[in-house]
C-alpha cells in the first residue's frame, strides 16, 4: 500500500522498509518507524475502540502516555496484548491487531453501548445490578466478566525468557531530553558513575521532535552529538528502552528494559525484558512534560490528537496524520505545530486560538478568540465545527485536529513515596514539591522549566548540586518564556471526552459531584477517571479542573491523587523473570539426585528440594507396584533411603544440654554421650511446632535433626530463643542441613550391609550400638562420617552421614555392597507407607493445630522443668476429655480406600459438621496389613479402640465403614527396630 501521508524529512531509514500487517492487511514501514507513525504514514487513523462505549479511536500521543491506541502484537505464544502502538517499535514481520472490537475495528458490535449511553453513566454498576440478587450469577457476572479487559492472552507458555538484575550509580538520570543530556555531560565529565535510562528506543527526547537550534546547529545534530560523547565516557551507562517504573526505599528504583521487544523473537540466549534494581546515591528526574488536552464535543474521533504528537511525527516520523490538518490551541505550542507542518507540505485548514491576542501568520488562517465546537466523522474525522470570537458558526474540512491546552510536568515518580505535588499558578499545573524519595531531586519541564534553554541549564545545575561538582556550560537555545493560559473545556458541549480510554467525560465529572462522591480519591473510583493503563497522564487535570469549577474552589483546593508504581504497565513476565516453571523458586538436589535421574526415579518437589518419589523397574506399569515392592523388600531385607532433606543443626557450647532442655518438652539435660533422643518442640502456645532427634556426641556437642518442612524456621525458633531467651548461655548454632549427605538404612539386612562399609574399628552389633546409638565413625577406609541408630519405617534401621561432597559416591557403594542383599532404593511414597504403619506423626499431622496430647505424646511434656509452650499446653481447651486423638483406621472391607481429609462420622445420625467425630489426617496402600490404612485425629479417639465409624468425604463423594485401631499396624511392641 503507498504511504499516502509520508512526508520529506524525519530521522526514520528510509533505505531499510519493514514491512508489517495489521488486522490482517499488509503495510509498509521504515527503520525508525514505530507502528503508529507507520500506520498514520500509510492513512490509517483508526486503531482501536474505548473501553465502555467501543467508541473508535486513534493515537492521542507520540509517547506512553497513549490511552487510545492499545493493540495486540505479534500472534501465537509471543502474543502481547494491551501495548500501546505509539511506543512498539516497527520490525520486519510485525503483525498487529487491533483488540476490545468484534467482530472488526471498522464495524464493532459493542458500539451498541454508545447508543444506551444514558443509561451507562458513571457508577451504573452500583446501581444496576444490586437487583434481583439471584440474577448475580447467572446474568450479570457472566455478562460483566465477558465484556471485561481489553486485550486477551494467547492461553499459551511464553517461549521467551525474562531476568532481574542489579546496578549501582552515583546518579541515575531519569529521561534523555535536553536536561537529561545535559546532566549526564555534567556528571559524566567528572568521573562519576552515570546511568541515563530513557523509555524511548533513542534518546533525546522532544529534541526529536522539534526544528530548532541548540548550540548552534540543529536540534538532532546536537543530540547526536552529546550522545556520541556520553558513549565515549566508561563511567556512563547509557540505557534507552528503558523505563524508570518506580521510586522505592533506599535510594532503589525499578527499571524495565525492554531488550528483545523491538525484533521479531529474542536473540539466542537473550532475555525479551529485564528488570533492573537500580541502587542510586542521587537521583534526577528528567521526566519533561506531557502535554494536554481540551474537552470539547466528540473530541475522541480518530484523526485528533495532541498538537505535540502531531509534530512529533512529522518531524521525526515523516508522517502526518492528514493532509488537511487544523490547530486547536490555547497556548503559543499549538502555533510551532503549525508552523513545523506547513514547513512539510501539509494544508493547514486553520489554527483556532482560544486567545484573543493570538499571533498571526502569513502562511494560514489564523482565527483568535475562537472554540471548537464539535466535529464530524464515523470512523475518522471529517468535519470541524467552529464558533468564531463573533458568535457565529464555521465548519472546517480536515482530516486530523491537532489540540494543544498546555503542559503538565511529569511529576509521576516524585510522588511515589506519597509526596504530593504543589500548584504553579504560573503555569496552570502541578509541579513537583513537598516530599520528594530521597536522593530525588528535579530539572527540565518535569520541574517547570518548559523552555529548551531552561531545561539545558537545570539540567546541568542539578547534576552539579547533586554530586557537589561545577556544572559545565550550556549550549545556547531557545529561550522563549512558556506561555499557557487555562483553558479545560468548551462550555456547552453534551459529550466531552476527559478520559478517553475509559470513556469518561465531563458530564460523569459533574453526576460524581451531584451524587457526593467529591474527593478527588471518590472522583477517580466513581468515574474510573486516570483508573486505566495510562494512569490518566493525558485526563487528570482536566477532571480536577471541572470538579474545582463546580465546587467553586481552585484546582489545589481540589488536590490531586497519589501516582503509584509502575509509571507504565509492566509484563507479569519481567515481574517473575527467572522464577518460572522449575525455576518458580530455587530448587535444591539431593546429593544422590543424579544417581537417582539414572535409575529413572520419578521426583517431587518437597519444599525447595527435589526428591525421589518412586523408583519404577521394567514391567511396572503404576506407580503403586513401585511402591508396594520397595516396601516389602525393605521390609524383607534392606532398602536405603536419601534423607538429606531432613533439618539438621549443630548445637554446640558448654550450655547445649541446658540449651535443648528450653527447646524441648521433653528432658535433654542428662542424655549420655553417644546417644540420641526423640524429641517434640513445642510453640509458646502449646501447640506442636516439630518433631526429631538430638543426637549428643560429645559433652558440648548435639546434632539436632527437624522434619525437612520445617528445618528453616526450627532453625529459626532456635536462634530466637538463643538470642533472646537465653543470650548468657554459652551456646552456638549453625544450620549443617546442605553439609552432610545423608542416607537411612532399614530392614533386617541393613547392620549386614553397613559392616561392609562400616571401617572394622567401628562395632556395630546390638550389644555395642543399641537402639538410638550415634557416634562420629569412619567408612570406606577412613572416610569420617555419622552414624545414628535411629529408625522412622519400624525396621532395624540406621542412618549414615558423610560430607556432601562424598554423597553420591555413599549411594553407589551402598547400592554396589547391597546386591548380594537384593537392596532396593525407596522413595519418598514407600517412606510415607511405612511411617504411617509405624504410626509415627510427620507434617500432616503437626499441622499447626495439634498439641501434644493430640498427638498421643501427653506424657513426653515434662512437669519437672521449664520449657517453651509447658505452660500453655496444660490450657484446658487442649485437654478436654474428648480431645482428639491421634489412632488408626482401616477399612473393613479391604477393597475400600481410605481418603486423607475425610471425616469420620458415627454410624448412626447424620452427616454434618455438629457430629464430626474427627478426621483422617494421613492415609496409604499398606501391603503389610494388605489394605489401606491411615492416622486419624478423633474425639477420645485412645478410649474407641474396636469401634466402628463412617468415614465420608464430601470432596470424592465417597463413605466407607471404617475400624478404629491403634495407630501403630507393624511391630506395635517395637521388636524389630531393636534387633
Amino acid at each position: 500500500m503507498t504511504q499516502v501521508n509520508r512526508v520529506q524529512g524525519g530521522q526514520i531509514d528510509r533505505n531499510t522498509p519493514l514491512k508489517f500487517k495489521f488486522d490482517g492487511k499488509s503495510y509498509r514501514g521504515h527503520a525508525g518507524d514505530t507502528l503508529a507513525s507507520a500506520l498514520l504514514a500509510n492513512g490509517v487513523r483508526l486503531m482501536g475502540r474505548s473501553f465502555k462505549y467501543h467508541r473508535p479511536r486513534g493515537p492521542l500521543s507520540a509517547g506512553s502516555e497513549e490511552p487510545n491506541a492499545i493493540v495486540t502484537l505479534r500472534d501465537g505464544a509471543r502474543a502481547e496484548p494491551n501495548t500501546r502502538a505509539t511506543t512498539a517499535e516497527l520490525f520486519d514481520g510485525l503483525i498487529a491487531r487491533s483488540q476490545n472490537c468484534w467482530p472488526s475495528v471498522k464495524f464493532d458490535a459493542l458500539a451498541v453501548n454508545d447508543a444506551a449511553s444514558d443509561f451507562l453513566a458513571a457508577g451504573f454498576y452500583y446501581k444496576t445490578f444490586m437487583w434481583p440478587a439471584s440474577f448475580w450469577e447467572k446474568v450479570y457476572e457472566p455478562i460483566i466478566r465477558k465484556a471485561a479487559g481489553l486485550g486477551a492472552l494467547s492461553m499459551q507458555e511464553d517461549p521467551d525468557e525474562y531476568d532481574k538484575g542489579f546496578r549501582h550509580c552515583d546518579l541515575l538520570i531519569v529521561g534523555a531530553g535536553p536536561s537529561g543530556l545535559m546532566a549526564a555531560l555534567t556528571a559524566g565529565r567528572a568521573g562519576k558513575e552515570v546511568i541515563l535510562a530513557d523509555e524511548d528506543f533513542a534518546m533525546g527526547g522532544r529534541l526529536l521532535s522539534e526544528q530548532m537550534e541548540v548550540g548552534g546547529k540543529s536540534a538532532f545534530d546536537w543530540t547526536t552529538q552529546a550522545i556520541a560523547e556520553l558513549s565515549s565516557l566508561p563511567n556512563v551507562r547509557l540505557m534507552s528502552r528503558t523505563t524508570v517504573i518506580g521510586a522505592f526505599d533506599h535510594g532503589i528504583y525499578g527499571a524495565v528494559e525492554r531488550v528483545s521487544d523491538h525484533l521479531r523473537e529474542p536473540i539466542a540466549g537473550k532475555p525479551r525484558q529485564i528488570l533492573w534494581r537500580i541502587y542510586a546515591g542521587k537521583t534526577l528526574l528528567c521526566a519533561g512534560a506531557i502535554e494536554r488536552p481540551i474537552a470539547f464535543e466528540n473530541n475522541d474521533r480518530p484523526g485528533i490528537m495532541l498538537a505535540s504528537a502531531m509534530r512529533s511525527y512529522v518531524n521525526r516520523w515523516a508522517a502526518t496524520p492528514a493532509q488537511r490538518v487544523a490547530i486547536f490551541t490555547s497556548c503559543d505550542d499549538g502555533h510551532r505545530t503549525a508552523a513545523d507542518l506547513h514547513a512539510k507540505g501539509v494544508e493547514i485548514a486553520a489554527v483556532i486560538d482560544t486567545r484573543a491576542d493570538t499571533p498571526m501568520s502569513m502562511d494560514y488562517e489564523v482565527l483568535a478568540g475562537a472554540q471548537v465546537t464539535n466535529t464530524k466523522g464515523r470512523l475518522g474525522l471529517t468535519l470541524v465545527d467552529v464558533q468564531l470570537s463573533d458568535g457565529s458558526q464555521r465548519t472546517l474540512e480536515c482530516g486530523a485536529l491537532g489540540v494543544s491546552g498546555g503542559w503538565n510536568p511529569n511529576v509521576h515518580l516524585t510522588c511515589h513515596q506519597r509526596g504530593r505535588p504543589t500548584w504553579d499558578g504560573g503555569l496552570s499545573a502541578f509541579v513537583p514539591g513537598g516530599t520528594l524519595p530521597p536522593g530525588m531531586s528535579v530539572a527540565g519541564a518535569a520541574s517547570g522549566d518548559l523552555s529548551t534553554h531552561g531545561a539545558l541549564l537545570s539540567g546541568a545545575k542539578g547534576a552539579a548540586e547533586a554530586l557537589g561538582i561545577k556544572a559545565v556550560d550550556t549550549p545556547t537555545a531557545d529561550d522563549t518564556p512558556a506561555k499557557q493560559s487555562a483553558f479545560w473545556y468548551v462550555e456547552g458541549c453534551k459529550r466531552a471526552w476527559l478520559d478517553q480510554q475509559n470513556d469518561v467525560t465531563i458530564k460523569d465529572v459533574k453526576l460524581a459531584y451531584q451524587e457526593g462522591f467529591r474527593s478527588v480519591e471518590h472522583l477517580k473510583r466513581y468515574t474510573t477517571l486516570g483508573m486505566a493503563t495510562d494512569q490518566g497522564k493525558t485526563s487528570n487535570m482536566g477532571g480536577l479542573a471541572i470538579m474545582a469549577e463546580i465546587a467553586g474552589k481552585g484546582i489545589p483546593d481540589v488536590g490531586t491523587t497519589i501516582f503509584r508504581p509502575p509509571y507504565t504497565p509492566v509484563s507479569i513476565g519481567a515481574l517473575a523473570g527467572r522464577m518460572r516453571g522449575m525455576e518458580f523458586h530455587p530448587t535444591r538436589l539431593t546429593p544422590s539426585h543424579f544417581w537417582a535421574k539414572e535409575r529413572g526415579a520419578v521426583f517431587v518437589e518437597v519444599g525447595n528440594w527435589l526428591r525421589a518419589q518412586w523408583f519404577p523397574i521394567e514391567g511396572e506399569t503404576h506407580w503403586r507396584q513401585s511402591v508396594d515392592r520397595e516396601v516389602k523388600a525393605t521390609r524383607a531385607s534392606v532398602g536405603v533411603c536419601d534423607c538429606t532433606t531432613l533439618g539438621k543443626i549443630d548445637v554446640q557450647g558448654a550450655d547445649a544440654a541446658t540449651f535443648l532442655n528450653k527447646v524441648y518438652c521433653n528432658p535433654f539435660a542428662k542424655v549420655a554421650i553417644g546417644k540420641s533422643r526423640y524429641g517434640l518442640m513445642l510453640r509458646e502456645d502449646g501447640i506442636a511446632m516439630d518433631d526429631g532427634t538430638a543426637a549428643r556426641l560429645a559433652e558440648d556437642h548435639f546434632v539436632v535433626t527437624t522434619t525437612t518442612a520445617k528445618a528453616g524456621p526450627v532453625y529459626q525458633h532456635m536462634e530466637f530463643v538463643r538470642q533472646c531467651l537465653m543470650p548468657d548461655a554459652d551456646v552456638q548454632l549453625i544450620s549443617t542441613t546442605e553439609a552432610w549427605a545423608q542416607y537411612a538404612v532399614a530392614g533386617p539386612n541393613s547392620r549386614s550391609l553397613l559392616r561392609k562399609i562400616v571401617d572394622p574399628e567401628f562395632d556395630i552389633s546390638n550389644e555395642a550400638f543399641e537402639f538410638m546409638a550415634c557416634a562420629n565413625i569412619t567408612v570406606c577406609g577412613g572416610l569420617r562420617a555419622r552414624l545414628f541408630r535411629i529408625s522412622f519405617s519400624g525396621e532395624l534401621a540406621f542412618e549414615i552421614a558423610v560430607p556432601s561432597r562424598y554423597g553420591d559416591s555413599l549411594m553407589r557403594k551402598l547400592m554396589n555392597e547391597g546386591e548380594e542383599f537384593g537392596v532396593v532404593p525407596y522413595g519418598t511414597e514407600a517412606l510415607g507407607v511405612m511411617r504411617i504403619e509405624k504410626g509415627h506423626a510427620a507434617g500432616n499431622e503437626l499441622n499447626g493445630t495439634t498439641s501434644a496430647n493430640n498427638l498421643g505424646m501427653g506424657r513426653m511434656v515434662s512437669k519437672k522443668k521449664d520449657s517453651i509452650g509447658t505452660v500453655l499446653s496444660e490450657r484446658a481447651g487442649l485437654n478436654e476429655e474428648d480431645a482428639l486423638k491421634l489412632v488408626g483406621v482401616k477399612p473393613l472391607a479391604s477393597k475400600d480406600k481410605i481418603t486423607a481429609g475425610g471425616h469420620l462420622m458415627a454410624m448412626d445420625g447424620p452427616i454434618d459438621a455438629a457430629h464430626d467425630q474427627g478426621y483422617v489426617t494421613s492415609a496409604a496402600y499398606s501391603p503389610e496389613v494388605g489394605s489401606m490404612i491411615g492416622l486419624a485425629m478423633i474425639k477420645s479417639g485412645d478410649a474407641r479402640m474396636g469401634e466402628q465409624m463412617r468415614l465420608v468425604s464430601p470432596v470424592t463423594d465417597s463413605e466407607v465403614v471404617v475400624e478404629v485401631t491403634s495407630a501403630h499396624f507393624v511391630d506395635p511392641e517395637g521388636g524389630r527396630q531393636r534387633a
